[in-house]
C-alpha cells in the first residue's frame, strides 16, 4: 500500500518493538539508573565525556559515580523512545489533517499521543523514583500498550482481514486470551521488575519443591513508599519465589488459552483457510515464549534469551490483537 499515513504508521510500530527490547535490555542490564536524572544525563544531554565533565558529573551525584557503558545504553533507550513520541505526534498530524478521508483513523492516533506523553512521565518516574517496581511495570505495560495499539490502527487503517468470516464465540475467545495474556505481562513485568527471575533456579520445580513456600501479600504488594532503592529488589527470598512461581502458573493458563483460541481458529479454517494462517501464527509465538521462558531459566538468564523473552511476548500480542481485529471484520457469520 502506497498510503503516507500507512508507512508512517507501519514505521512507527517497527520502532516500537524496538524501543521495547532495547528497554528490556536498558532494565536487565542493570542500567536503569545508568542516569541518575531525566531528561538528560547528569545534566547533558548526551553522556558526559571523560575528564572534566565527568568529574563534575561525579561532584554533582556522588551517590552515582559514572558508569559510561550503563548512561549510554540509558539515553540509547531515551532517544529512541523521544524519536518513537515525535513519530507518533507526527501520524496524528497527519491523521487530522486527513481527517475528511474515508476510513482514516482519527481518534486513534490521538490517543496514542496522550499514552506517549504518559509514558515519558513513567520513564520520568522510573528514575526519580528509584526503580519502583509500580512504576517501572506500568512502564513496560505502556509500552507494551503502545505497540498494539499501533498495530491495531494500522489494521484498521489498512482495511486488513475485511469480508472474513466472523464468528461470535470467537471473538469472546480472542477478547478472553487478550485479556489473560495482559495479566502475564503484568506478571512477568513484576518479575523482573522484582528481581525475581532467578528465584527459582530450577526447572520444573522451583527450588526443589512443586509447590514452594509462599508469601502473597509481600509478593504482591504494590507500594512500599518513596525514598527506597529498588535496584536489585528488596524483597526477601521467599516473595521472590512466590512471584516467580505465580508467573509460572500464569504461563501455563496462557498457554492453555491460547492452544484453544488456535484449535477454534483452525476448525473456522474448514470454512475460510486464512484463519488457519492465524492460527499456526498463534502456536509458533506461543511456542517460541515458552522456549526462551524456559531457557531463561534452566540458563540462568542469559541476557540475549531474557531480552528474547520480552521480544517474543510482544510478538504473541501482536499476533493476538490480529486475531481480534480480524474477528471483529464484517462478512458472513460462522454457525
Amino acid at each position: 500500500m502506497s498510503d503516507r499515513f500507512y508507512r508512517l504508521n507501519l514505521l512507527t510500530i517497527a520502532l516500537a518493538f524496538v524501543v521495547i527490547t532495547v528497554g528490556a535490555y536498558v532494565r536487565l542490564a542493570d542500567a536503569g539508573l545508568g542516569c541518575p536524572d531525566w531528561p538528560g544525563c547528569y545534566g547533558h544531554l548526551d553522556v558526559p565525556a571523560l575528564g572534566a565533565e565527568t568529574e563534575a558529573a561525579n561532584a554533582a551525584f556522588p551517590e552515582r559515580p559514572v558508569e559510561a557503558p550503563k548512561a549510554w545504553k540509558e539515553m540509547i533507550h531515551r532517544y529512541l523512545a523521544s524519536t518513537l513520541g515525535l513519530l507518533i505526534l507526527a501520524m496524528a498530524w497527519m491523521a487530522w489533517r486527513r481527517r475528511k478521508r474515508a476510513h482514516q483513523q482519527r481518534v486513534l492516533p490521538w490517543m496514542l499521543v496522550g499514552l506517549v506523553i504518559f509514558q515519558g512521565i513513567l520513564g520520568m518516574w522510573t528514575v526519580t523514583w528509584l526503580l519502583k517496581p509500580l512504576v517501572v511495570t506500568a512502564h513496560l505495560l505502556g509500552g507494551m500498550t503502545t505497540l498494539a495499539l499501533l498495530w491495531w490502527c494500522l489494521l484498521r487503517q489498512g482495511r486488513h482481514f475485511s469480508g472474513w468470516a466472523a464468528w461470535s464465540r470467537l471473538r469472546l475467545l480472542a477478547g478472553v486470551a487478550l485479556v489473560a495474556l495482559f495479566a502475564q505481562l503484568f506478571l512477568g513485568a513484576w518479575t523482573s521488575t522484582n528481581y525475581a527471575a532467578l528465584a527459582c533456579p530450577d526447572f520444573p520445580t522451583c527450588q526443589g519443591q512443586w509447590w514452594p513456600d509462599t508469601d502473597y501479600a509481600q509478593a504482591f504488594t504494590l507500594w512500599h513508599g518513596l525514598g527506597i532503592n529498588y535496584e536489585y529488589g528488596v524483597l526477601d527470598a521467599e516473595p521472590r519465589a512466590t512471584i516467580h512461581w505465580v508467573h509460572r502458573l500464569g504461563a501455563i493458563v496462557v498457554a492453555v488459552v491460547m492452544l484453544v483460541l488456535a484449535s477454534v481458529l483452525w476448525r473456522a479454517g474448514g470454512r475460510d483457510d486464512r484463519w488457519r494462517w492465524l492460527a499456526s501464527a498463534l502456536l509458533l509465538a506461543v511456542t517460541l515464549q515458552i522456549v526462551l521462558g524456559i531457557t531463561a531459566v534452566v540458563a540462568h538468564l542469559p541476557l540475549l534469551v531474557a531480552v528474547a523473552h520480552n521480544g517474543g511476548a510482544a510478538l504473541l500480542l501482536l499476533v493476538l490483537m490480529a486475531v481480534n481485529h480480524a474477528s471483529w471484520q464484517m462478512g458472513a457469520r460462522l454457525s
